[in-house]
């Protein structure tokens, strides 16, 4: 008999399948793709940020939402941690800006490889086959009932992901059984995604990306909800990059709330800096056109859109722009308005907030306080986090949890003689 059952071979399931089957139980992992991880092999852009090399309780600080909640499960098992045990499967690690950890090798299939390797020698059995629901009787747990056949169990980890990039299998499922045991479940949306914009320029930039600039977000009401500085990327349908997926986490009420973001291109220059910047870039270029003045000051697909927004002519020379032009110029280069129409669909989302409720949920265990049996891991819960890594530091450390919880309970109840 399967004492546990890991519904989801992503992050959070292969390490709740570890962890259960390293206390002793015998597991059965539920994946309806034909591999594991497939979501891993795309997170960092195919190289898996796998961690953020910092304490526990700075992965909370980057928990904007719940983090109260995951306090146990990162300190037990935090970023030092989940560094030691890929590394003993023989991974090699290294540690970029922002503390991002990465393979070595720049290659996410190093880190499924190391799992996959992990779960094999813990002898867990690893099924191709889609949860369908969890069967009960009662208040006991009998199994999961799958497309393809039962897995009868006395416990079972749920980690099916949420449904942000619903390619790899995150459709929502882990909602559906929660709901199931009565749950109560907080809707899905995106975050760590990328926004739209009203203004039409930002799609004049397509491509274009900017490092080192600084953002303001803020609502109608002048309330800054985030301000930082960093990589942005313009595209087609408005903004994205490491900024702007990093703000998008605080912009969490598009129903009420209309936001716009500040963008400043000179952040290293106070305003009395960037005067006597632009004095000399102009005196130097007395009898140039104005706008190879600009392309001394911004990437050369801005020219255009800044041209328009101080509505100064290209063609005027330098040695005739006046100081009222002058102030407008740094005006702009200091805060570019782009307001915010909303985000992109939650399934181009990094990650999706949202999901079972927290307080419905043992802390310590993972356990539902709805049904004695069934444990949540990783996304499924309403729980998210900034980019860094932070996010599989949440799936590492709640499926292991979970799997530590759920094989404690099926132990307990007799499993090892059955």
């Amino acid at each position: 008999m399967n004492e546990v059952v890991v519904i989801g071979g992503g992050a959070a399931g292969c390490m709740a399948a570890l962890a259960a089957a390293q206390a002793g139980a015998s597991v059965t992992l539920l994946e309806r793709n034909p591999k594991l991880g497939r979501k891993l092999y795309i997170t960092g852009k195919g190289r898996c940020n796998v961690t953020n090399d910092c304490t526990a309780p700075e992965v909370l600080q980057n928990v904007p939402h719940n983090s109260r909640f995951l306090t146990s499960a990162v300190t037990r098992f935090p970023p030092e941690s989940v560094k030691q045990f890929f590394q003993g499967q023989g991974v090699a690690l290294k540690t970029e800006r922002g503390n991002r950890v990465f393979p070595q090798s720049d290659k996410a299939a190093d880190i499924i490889d190391a799992l996959l390797l992990a779960l094999r020698r813990a002898r867990v059995h690893i099924v191709q086959d889609r949860a369908r629901a969890l069967r009960r009787n009662g208040e006991i747990l009998e199994g999961v009932d799958g497309e393809h056949g039962f897995y009868p169990c006395q416990a079972v980890v749920v980690a099916t992901g949420g449904v942000s990039y619903p390619l790899t299998g995150s459709t929502g499922d882990g909602y559906t059984l929660a709901q199931s045991i009565g749950h109560t479940l907080l809707p899905p949306r995106a975050s760590l995604v990328p926004l739209v914009a009203e203004q039409s320029f930002c799609a004049e930039m397509q491509g274009l990306s900017l490092k080192n600039v600084a953002i303001r977000v803020r609502t109608e009401k002048k309330k800054t909800v985030f301000a930082e500085q960093g990589e942005l990327l313009f595209t087609h349908f408005g903004l994205s990059g490491p900024l702007i997926l990093t703000a998008s986490a605080h912009m969490r009420d598009f129903e009420n709330e209309h936001y716009h973001i500040l963008l400043d291109l000179k952040p290293a220059l106070d305003e009395e800096k960037l005067d006597k910047r632009l004095l000399r870039d102009l005196e130097e270029n007395a009898n140039r056109d104005f706008r190879h003045v600009l392309e001394g000051l911004a990437p050369r697909l801005m020219v255009p859109v800044l041209l328009e927004l101080t509505g100064i002519p290209g063609d005027v020379k330098a040695n005739s722009i006046t100081r009222a032009q002058r102030r407008r110029l740094l005006e702009t280069l200091k805060c570019i308005r782009i307001d915010i129409a909303g985000t992109r669909p939650v399934e181009e989302a990094i990650v999706t907030s949202g999901g079972v409720k927290v307080s419905e949920v043992n802390p310590g265990t993972m356990e539902s306080k709805k049904a004695r049996g069934v444990f949540f891991a990783g996304e499924v819960l309403d729980v998210d986090a900034y980019t860094g890594g932070f996010n599989l530091q949440i799936a590492w450390s709640t499926g292991r949890a979970a799997g530590q919880g759920a094989a404690e309970l099926a132990l307990s109840q007799g499993g090892m003689e059955l």
